[in-house]
């Protein structure tokens, strides 16, 4: 049986912030077990975590957290009013700006890259909005 393309996209958003959180379990606990860090002087918003690249992890995992389940919610109600037509066309584009967004973020904080993941962000944006309108039957 193949996923369609609004499920792989939905278990992609999933297994995007999967790999994230392990990345910043990985390196928390590397700064744990190397003495560097203590294990509850964490800051939630990552500020006090050494190194740019793990300031730039919180981040990230962050905005996944608060964007997947808005992209989430939308996918599994389309696939769930059989309404997948609507969704599939967008979905692998959708997931591939939410990883663009997350790797750039991960990468930089030029300019440049803030307007690249800028970018990547407005993209699944005009996509939820498309697909809620879509849905809605507004358009």
């Amino acid at each position: 049986m193949s996923l369609s393309p609004s499920a792989f996209a939905l278990l992609g958003l999933v297994a995007w912030s999967v790999l994230l959180i392990l990345l910043l379990v990985n390196q928390r606990g590397l700064l744990v077990m190397s003495g560097r860090m203590k294990v509850n002087a964490f800051a939630a918003d990552g500020s006090n975590t050494p190194g740019a690249f793990g300031q730039r992890l919180v981040r990230a995992h962050a905005n996944c957290v608060e964007n997947v389940p808005l992209f989430a919610a939308v996918l599994l109600y389309a696939m769930a009013t059989g309404q997948t037509l609507l969704t599939d066309p967008l979905a692998p584009i959708l997931l591939a700006a939410r990883i663009a967004q997350s790797a750039v973020h991960l990468i930089s904080t030029s300019a440049l890259a803030v307007w690249i993941r800028f970018a990547a962000f407005f993209v699944q944006l005009l996509i939820l909005i498309w697909w809620l309108l879509r849905l809605a039957s507004l358009v």
